[in-house]
């Protein structure tokens, strides 16, 4: 009201510290500290990528041509096997909202049903990220560079250490699902296959049959990265849940290490959906 004094705020609750600007504690502060450092990480990372990309002026892989590692049917249905993986990932996000929300209520049964799941899903995202990438290093069977740049397939599979004995009996095929695709079998064959300058078998950080090197570079350090972000993830909500048994939280009144935890994994889940959309989709 005009004419009132007005009411300064007590020096000593101003300036007497003890106080967090933000009303939360001190160590979710540090975990946002700690996640938007770890964002602009990852930013860089996919920056560099994208910009790797734009500059490649040769052909680019395509994830649908790339990943097609659906245990037992490998090669019928790229893709759906990751898009499994991401949507295990998203669920136990989710179970781990609901783990958070049990802490708030004290219901300590309620925060170990739902972070174990969220465990769960955990280690069914980290094992299937090995399961893609031992696909994505292993490769193709059969592919083969020859001395021109071009591209050749066996028309069977064939593993290393055979010889150019066995390629007459295999035959070889250029343009492989293309309308001009073309078979050589017999003694053209076998030049074609002695012609080669090598064999390119699955993939390294040195070449890859997929592509330019520095797309087998850029998805190893990137999924890679953030597998290891995953691990981590796993082993903090694993020591979390011992502690919950141990009735660490209960003596202490609150769950609040079951919220730090749960904003360490969703940024965790929100981070693979730019690596997916990247690698996989675009």
């Amino acid at each position: 009201m005009a004419g009132e004094a007005s009411k300064a705020i007590d020096k000593t609750i101003l300036w007497g510290g003890g106080r967090s600007p933000f009303s939360v504690s001190y160590g979710k502060m540090m975990m946002w500290f700690f996640l938007v450092s770890d964002a602009l990480t990852f930013s860089g990372l996919l920056v560099a990528y994208g910009y790797a990309r734009h500059a490649y002026t040769g052909a680019w892989p395509i994830g649908e041509e790339t990943f097609q590692s659906l245990p037992f049917l490998s090669g019928s249905y790229p893709l759906i096997y990751v898009a499994i993986m991401t949507f295990i990932l998203i669920i136990s996000s989710v179970t781990m909202v609901m783990s958070v929300e049990a802490g708030h209520r004290n219901d300590e049964r309620g925060v170990i049903k739902w972070l174990g799941l969220t465990i769960i899903g955990g280690l069914f995202f980290l094992g299937s990220q090995a399961w893609e990438w031992s696909h994505f290093i292993h490769g193709t069977p059969g592919y083969i560079i020859t001395a021109d740049d071009s591209k050749m397939w066996l028309t069977e599979e064939i593993k290393k250490g055979q010889t150019a004995a066995d390629v007459a009996g295999f035959g070889l095929i250029a343009n492989r699902g293309e309308e001009n695709e073309v078979e050589y079998t017999g003694q053209k064959a076998v030049d074609m296959y002695n012609a080669r300058v090598h064999h390119v078998w699955g993939a390294n950080v040195i070449e890859n049959e997929y592509g330019p090197p520095q797309y087998g570079g850029f998805f190893f350090f990137i999924t890679g990265f953030h597998g290891f972000h995953v691990f981590t993830g796993l082993l903090v909500n694993i020591t979390v849940f011992v502690n919950i048994f141990k009735g660490t939280y209960r003596r202490r009144g609150h769950y609040e290490m079951v919220e730090k935890a749960g904003l360490y994994w969703h940024f965790i889940d929100l981070v693979w959906v730019f690596v997916f959309t990247f690698f996989y989709l675009v």
